[in-house]
């Protein structure tokens, strides 16, 4: 066992009961205090531990980082140094903030502060994204939707991690307004129209962040895979159902995906995880050779999402789990290059839209409503079958094992109105 992992383990920072940062998490973000330069930091409890000083102070010597790595405002140059340092940080902190260690206790004042008061930033800066398509149920429910349950899945969906490259660019962190899209759409027989989007969506799905880089032209074996996932982030891919159903043939999504990702600000390590590894869904039929996925190699992590909207009517709709993809974060990560393609510190890869067996696990709108048809009733009496400008949407996720939870925070992320561009015709 990992001694970070020790479900004995206690830390001298009080930490509440079902918190989701107790010192077995230890997870890395980027905050920023209040008139101060943003810099790296390390969730226990609620409190932020400040990496910078604590490198600065010496803590780190040992480990031969970087000068400054904890001191830039993302932590890429942090994730290039690959899964072992990340660890060998992260066991430093554990053995540094646990209950027998009085090491740093009267530091506390120039290196601990009070999360509520400071500002998370977004932890890395995305090089490239891509989203994949790894659920089951979900392409089987929207499948079904389009073309039938008999031709649900298309002939090459379990044979590959279905992907497409997403726009980087606007990913954000939790906390940041949405602004509804606009874009061509088509109602009835009157051909398009700019509008703003009628159906805007939330898709609940798990990113895992990379680390290290392979070099041009060289695959990453599937076996290898765990070199190369620094960890987790809850990850919200709001999708413009109208504009996107226009739009995606034959090349795929577009306009109705690239306007906002939110992710969560705390990557929580692959390490912190390994205690809650679960073998997912028999691959039937049989998956090529460089698929094969020997051992637990999906996760249980429990994924919520609650709806609350502008008059503070609020409800959980989805309880579903990342242990149900169909394609694990490592089958992806070893098809993404079996082509040779480059993996940079820092890309994120998110899991496409999580979906259970039942409907109150369906990750989306689309399927809690089936399209429009089957409107959502909120205890407030709101009905939603897509999201109104004011709804704000929040992701929780969390695994959970001999009495000890590794969560992630909140991802939310609230709907403001869209921006019609307005055009006069030429005269």
């Amino acid at each position: 066992m990992n001694p970070a992992n020790d479900p004995r383990l206690e830390s001298w920072v009080p930490v509440a009961e079902g918190s989701d940062f107790p010192i077995q998490n230890l997870p890395f973000g980027i905050f920023k205090p209040p008139r101060a330069a943003p810099r790296a930091g390390c969730a226990i409890g609620d409190y932020i531990a400040d990496l910078a000083f604590l490198h600065d102070a010496g803590f780190f010597t040992d480990l031969a980082l970087p000068a400054n790595v904890f001191s830039r405002p993302f932590l890429n140059e942090f994730l290039a140094l690959g899964r072992k340092r990340i660890g060998e940080v992260r066991r430093r902190m554990s053995e540094l903030l646990r209950r027998d260690n009085d090491t740093l206790q009267d530091l506390r004042p120039a290196f601990l502060f009070p999360a509520s008061e400071m500002e998370m930033l977004m932890p890395v800066d995305v090089g490239d994204y891509t989203d994949f398509y790894s659920s089951e149920q979900h392409a089987f429910n929207v499948g079904s939707m389009f073309r039938g349950p008999e031709k649900a899945l298309m002939p090459n969906w379990k044979h590959l991690p279905v992907a497409y490259h997403g726009r980087a660019s606007t990913i954000v962190v939790s906390g940041t307004d949405v602004r509804r899209p606009c874009g061509q759409i088509v109602q009835g027989d009157d051909g398009p129209r700019l509008s703003a989007s009628q159906k805007l969506d939330f898709e609940l799905e798990l990113a895992f962040i990379s680390c290290g880089q392979n070099p041009l032209g060289e695959p990453i074996p599937l076996e290898m895979t765990d070199e190369y996932i620094a960890g987790f982030v809850l990850f919200n891919d709001w999708s413009a159902r109208d504009i996107q159903q226009w739009e995606y043939v034959p090349l795929g999504p577009f306009l109705g995906k690239s306007f906002a990702s939110t992710i969560s600000p705390w990557l929580v390590t692959l390490d912190a995880l390994e205690p809650f590894r679960v073998e997912g869904p028999t691959q039937d039929p049989p998956v090529l050779e460089y698929l094969v996925a020997k051992g637990a190699r999906n996760f249980d992590i429990a994924l919520e999402v609650f709806l609350r909207t502008e008059d503070g009517d609020s409800e959980c709709i989805v309880r579903s789990n990342a242990k149900h993809l169909y394609w694990n974060a490592h089958q992806q990560l070893a098809h993404q290059t079996v082509n040779g393609c480059v993996v940079r510190p820092g890309d994120i890869y998110a899991s496409g839209t999580i979906s259970g067996p039942d409907p109150g696990s369906f990750g989306s709108l689309l399927e809690l409503s089936w399209n429009g048809e089957k409107p959502l009733t909120l205890p407030g009496g709101n009905q939603r079958t897509f999201l109104e400008d004011g709804d704000e949407v929040i992701f929780r996720g969390y695994a959970e094992k001999n009495g000890v939870r590794i969560g992630f925070g909140a991802c939310t992320g609230k709907v403001v109105p869209a921006v019609v561009p307005v055009y006069q015709k030429q005269q």
